[in-house]
């Protein structure tokens, strides 16, 4: 299980893995080492290659001289060593560096910086180890023109023409197929802090960052994550069952804990075997919204699909997705009615788990209906529709009234206009049953919370930490990388960052693909966590198809799950 540690945590880490017989040499050799392999992956088939190594003045800077001889050991790559700050012969590995012969350049000889362009110019790969995860900002004087320099030389249009006979394979990657130098962040890249993701104005951007024994934050918030490039994370070796590392409560999900959360399949199943899902969606002005959950439900391996929603809707809809039943509910001109709740209360017992919200506009007839659900679902709900008078009484009674008998919720996820719906209820919390998923955007979620989205970004962490425990649910705040937290004060970070799934109808695939793992047995947070792993991995599968991310729409997403499931179930 991947972390994600503060860099103050990250220090106590590594000084409880010294004192346990982990010493910090080895962990220094041991980053250095995948740091080089990673390194040799890029420059896989590039003949010739040349690298420049940054070094800085400290642990990041060891890092990179070990990762820079262990390069040199390849007689198809020239390493070449900048060093921000001379370092004296105490130091082993800068010793094993001017034994290997390497090309050292120190910044205090290059006061104009022509040497430091030149070679990072003139790189397939630069390695940035100068400034590591303890860095503070903003950087000032020699910092700070070091990294100017180093930005201009990647980013100059004038490259030098590559050597001739640059071996290219299709199936490996090549630096010789990039306009400029192809840069490999060590632990965290140059001007960025890695607690809060504030990036420096000089900060070079990364292509790909190796980091180390957990990730950081910083690395996952923006504006820095927009630095990071594709993450890395090396595990170096340290003791697993490490009590400092182990008690972290936050977690990267990645492939390998997906695969292990899902549930198994049987060959004799049948569709009851998988669940059944529930999904009231809909409304005239946002028709698709339903068949896009259902569509996203079925493909994460739901066995029944049956969606509710106003006729106007399924009229136009079924005749598109042949695979969902049909559930018709009463309409108010297109929305919701507020009396559809006696038919759904009736018919919910059936199913494994239910979809609130998609496409449902704010109407209040729809209002009606979600707190009439909810409370009569609550063990505490109280009377609140108003008796009708006189003859009208029994007539607008059969209609609208709900059973007397509170009726118990399927595993319950609420999302789009159903979180708005409920941000305008006071105390809105206290009508969710326990571990309901809620799956706000950060403009929903300032809605539910009563803050400004400004706030809410600038301190994702401790907001999902406090609010889920808060109003005791399990909460997915949606955004490039996505935050999932639970009541007991876990909360985990979704690798992905994708203009992808910037598009209308993704968050109702999100939505379906939780209720649809929820109907097949999965606990809450474990739904939350899988559902929005496949939602990001199939976004960016779909891209990688297309070669755009431009153009793709939600339905391509549901329709790449297929691939993402090939991937995490592989052996």
């Amino acid at each position: 299980m991947i972390k994600v540690v503060s860099v103050e945590n990250m220090r106590q880490i590594e000084a409880a893995a010294d004192a346990a017989g982990f010493s910090y040499d080895a962990m220094m050799q041991n980053a250095g080492a995948a740091a080089a392999r990673r390194a040799q992956v890029i420059l896989s088939g590039q003949a010739e290659a040349r690298v420049t190594v940054l070094v800085g003045p400290g642990n990041n800077g060891g890092d990179g001289l070990v990762a820079g001889r262990l390069l040199a050991l390849d007689k198809n790559i020239q390493v070449r060593c900048y060093l921000l700050k001379r370092r004296d012969d105490t130091d082993a590995n800068f010793t094993a560096v001017k034994d290997a012969d390497l090309f050292i350049a120190y910044a205090e000889d290059d006061r104009d910086g022509r040497v430091l362009r030149n070679m990072v110019a003139s790189a397939h790969l630069v390695v940035d180890a100068l400034f590591g995860i303890g860095v503070r900002l903003p950087l000032k004087n020699d910092a700070a023109k070091v990294l100017r320099n180093v930005v201009q030389a990647v980013n100059d249009d004038q490259q030098p023409e590559h050597p001739e006979g640059a071996i290219i394979t299709p199936d490996t990657p090549n630096t010789s197929r990039f306009p400029r130098p192809y840069v490999l962040a060590i632990d965290c890249p140059s001007g960025l802090n890695c607690d809060t993701g504030e990036l420096d104005k000089n900060a070079i951007h990364a292509d790909e960052t190796i980091t180390f024994i957990a990730a950081k934050p910083g690395l996952l918030e923006f504006p820095g994550a927009g630095a990071v490039g594709q993450l890395h994370i090396a595990t170096i070796g340290l003791p697993i069952d490490l009590p400092a590392l182990k008690n972290e409560n936050n977690t990267l999900v990645d492939g390998h804990m997906v695969r292990g959360l899902l549930p198994g399949r049987s060959a004799d199943a049948n569709k009851g075997t998988f669940g059944k899902a529930l999904i009231v969606a809909g409304s005239t002005n946002f028709m698709g919204a339903p068949g896009l959950s259902a569509l996203a439900a079925y493909r994460v391996g739901v066995g029944l699909v049956t969606v509710g929603a106003p006729q106007p809707v399924i009229d136009v809809i079924s005749s598109h997705l042949f695979e969902p039943t049909w559930l018709m509910l009463p309409h108010d001109m297109g929305a919701l009615a507020a009396n559809a709740v006696t038919i759904v209360q009736k018919e919910m017992a059936a199913y494994d788990s239910l979809l609130l919200g998609p496409g449902w506009g704010r109407e209040q007839t729809t209002r009606e209906f979600l707190t009439t659900l909810l409370n009569s679902a609550s063990e505490t709900a109280k009377p609140h529709a108003q008796r009708s008078i006189g003859f009208m009484e029994k007539a607008a009674d059969a209609e609208s009234k709900p059973d007397e008998t509170p009726a118990k919720l399927p595993a319950l996820v609420i999302d789009a206009d159903g979180l708005n719906l409920l941000s305008e209820l006071d105390e809105w919390w206290k009508l969710l049953p326990e571990n309901t998923v809620i799956t706000p955007h950060p403009g929903e979620m300032g809605r539910l919370a009563k803050m400004e989205t400004r706030d809410i970004l600038a301190n994702r962490w401790d907001i999902v930490r406090a609010k889920a425990a808060e109003w005791n649910v399990i909460l997915v705040l949606k955004g490039a990388h996505t935050l999932i937290a639970a009541p007991d004060g876990r909360v985990a970070v979704l690798p992905f960052k994708t203009d992808v799934l910037a598009k209308a109808g993704t968050g109702d695939v999100l939505a379906g693909m939780i209720t649809g793992l929820l109907a097949q047995g999965m606990s809450a947070y474990d739904a939350a966590l899988a559902g929005g792993y496949i939602h990001g991995l199939a976004g960016t599968l779909a891209a990688r198809k297309s070669g755009t991310t431009r153009s793709l729409i939600a339905s391509e997403v549901a329709d790449a799950v297929a691939e993402v499931f090939s991937l995490i179930e592989a052996r």
